[in-house]
């Protein structure tokens, strides 16, 4: 979901715009949430472990390699901010040796029947269930996610992505047209685009790798994956599991850096590039991508807003709703529930209510089985949200929170900030953390100015009892998701995706399907 602006970037290394990219890519940036706990009761349950580093590797042409550099980088433990693995940072050889893999493994893929490509999507699903406790150790050690929240919302869902993206590749059907000309009639193909780049960030590691792959097999692609390098090891363990069940080749994972980033997106070999990715990557990806005119696929994270009007039945009851969804995922989710608009007359009461809410929100480490969050992703993270909070402007009012959790990893407590106005910075950019603002409206027109303008179109709520009203303010609001009186659940068969500078394209559904394909039109002679 995700996708986001960049941390500070090293004045001592300057970076091509195809670095850039892949910078921001790699140290995704996140959205803004809620309140906070006594950090005494947040931080419990964190465990400390011995630290063993464990050496991973790439995954090319159906095999665990070494990157050719022998170069490696630390893969960190956001719970402890102590280093638990290295992943190799690989460079052009090991770039180059996996779309070889992937253009040669194209050749009998991409001629594969729907139902073969079905079949073998099937037994991934399957396996991901039958593994789903050696996903959920890689993707928690990652991302510091409490194992309990792993285990109950992703990877189940991981593995439906793909049973979904099985169906749908068996009914993907070109409409067959009649005479439209005397004597001719034509059919529509959907045909598989190639070898496909892709990118994946480090707020859902896992999930977003599967949301990219599942399509692009499906369709009969091929597939070369960089993750973020923070976190790398899911996206390695889920190589494994497809690798068990797939021929050799139609999926690879390199990992790496920025410049490992650049070289998977600027690559010759693919025929399109999918990555998930703040606004300034987006631009220069798509920019990369004009030199040899590759598709682009393009989520680009969001600045969700969450309308509130006086005619909610219950205000205790969407505020819980409002900082569960904010606070979700230590709010590193580029449709969290951040940006509160709340109508004028029960702003006092909503606002006590969420400040509250937040505050009664647990964070814990991996093994806190209560914990709703945990900390953020990596110490760029840290700081970029503890920025905001220390730049908050004088007119706006922090309710909860507001400040690092304990000195042990990188936590943060959940935020909830009152008062704020439309150009303030928490309000127009991405923070991607445990930090929810509130703004008031005073009538429909005021709450869609407040709400469509910023840069970002990804998705919105909208909450009401007046079902006019929910369709009017649905059919105006300039988001690509827009849910009504509730806030960021996902199904696989409904599209995801943004407008304006959230980007383009679509994940899941058979929106998702059709962006991995490509339309070609044949007609026929029939005449005598």
């Amino acid at each position: 979901m995700l996708r986001f602006e960049s941390d500070t970037l090293s004045a001592e290394s300057p970076l091509s715009s195809d670095s850039v990219a892949i910078w921001y890519l790699s140290h995704e940036i996140p959205c803004s949430c809620c309140v906070c706990l006594p950090e005494s009761r947040q931080l419990s349950h964190l465990t400390r472990r011995p630290t063993v580093t464990t050496r991973l590797q790439n995954f090319v042409n159906g095999k665990f390699v070494d990157a050719s550099s022998g170069r490696f980088s630390d893969v960190v433990d956001p719970t402890t901010g102590e280093t638990y693995a290295q992943a190799p940072v690989s460079g052009q050889e090991d770039v180059d040796a996996a779309y070889a893999a992937a253009a040669a493994a194209f050749e009998t893929w991409g001629q594969s029947t729907p139902g073969e490509r079905a079949a073998l999507l099937l037994k991934v699903a399957d396996a991901i269930e039958a593994r789903a406790d050696e996903i959920n150790e890689a993707e928690c050690r990652n991302t510091g996610k409490p194992r309990a929240r792993m285990a109950e919302d992703e990877t189940p869902v991981a593995a439906d992505h793909f049973r979904f993206f099985a169906g749908a590749a068996r009914t993907l059907e070109g409409p067959t047209a009649g005479e439209f000309l005397a004597d001719h009639t034509s059919v529509i193909r959907h045909e598989p685009i190639g070898v496909v780049g892709q990118v994946t960030p480090w707020n859902y590691p896992m999930m977003m790798a599967v949301w990219k792959i599942a399509p692009a097999l499906a369709a009969g692609n091929t597939v070369v994956l960089k993750p973020s390098d923070t976190t790398p090891a899911s996206t390695l363990k889920l190589a494994e599991i497809l690798g068990d069940v797939l021929p050799a080749g139609v999926f690879n994972v390199v990992t790496g850096d920025r410049e490992t980033g650049a070289l998977v997106v600027s690559h010759p070999a693919a025929s399109m590039v999918a990555i998930t990715g703040s606004i300034g990557a987006g631009m220069s990806v798509a920019r990369s991508a004009a030199d040899d005119l590759k598709r682009v696929h393009l989520e680009l994270g969001g600045k969700a807003p969450v309308v509130i009007f006086e005619d909610v039945r219950d205000i205790g009851a969407v505020a819980q709703a409002v900082a569960e969804a904010g606070l979700y995922n230590a709010g590193q989710d580029c449709t969290a529930a951040c940006r509160v608009i709340v109508q004028e007359s029960v702003h006092d009461e909503f606002a006590a209510a969420l400040a509250e809410a937040a505050a009664a929100t647990r964070m814990g480490g991996l093994d806190d089985e209560e914990a709703y969050f945990g900390p953020l992703n990596n110490p760029n993270q840290l700081a970029r949200v503890e920025g905001f909070l220390e730049r908050v402007p004088a007119h706006a009012t922090v309710l909860t929170g507001g400040k690092r959790a304990g000195d042990r990893g990188y936590f943060f407590a959940p935020t909830v900030v009152d008062g704020l106005r439309q150009d303030d910075e928490m309000i127009q950019d991405e923070i991607f953390g445990p930090v929810i603002t509130i703004q008031t409206f005073t009538d429909e027109a005021d709450a869609l100015a407040k709400a469509n303008g910023v840069r970002y179109g990804l998705a919105g709520s909208v909450w009401t009892s007046d079902h006019g009203r929910a369709m009017r303010m649905s059919k105006r609001l300039d988001f690509g998701v827009v849910w009504v009186n509730t806030h960021i659940p996902f199904v696989s068969e409904m599209p995801h995706g943004g407008f304006k500078h959230s980007g383009y394209g679509k994940d899941l559904s058979v929106f998702g399907l059709h962006d991995y394909t490509r339309v070609k039109h044949v007609m026929h002679y029939i005449g005598e």
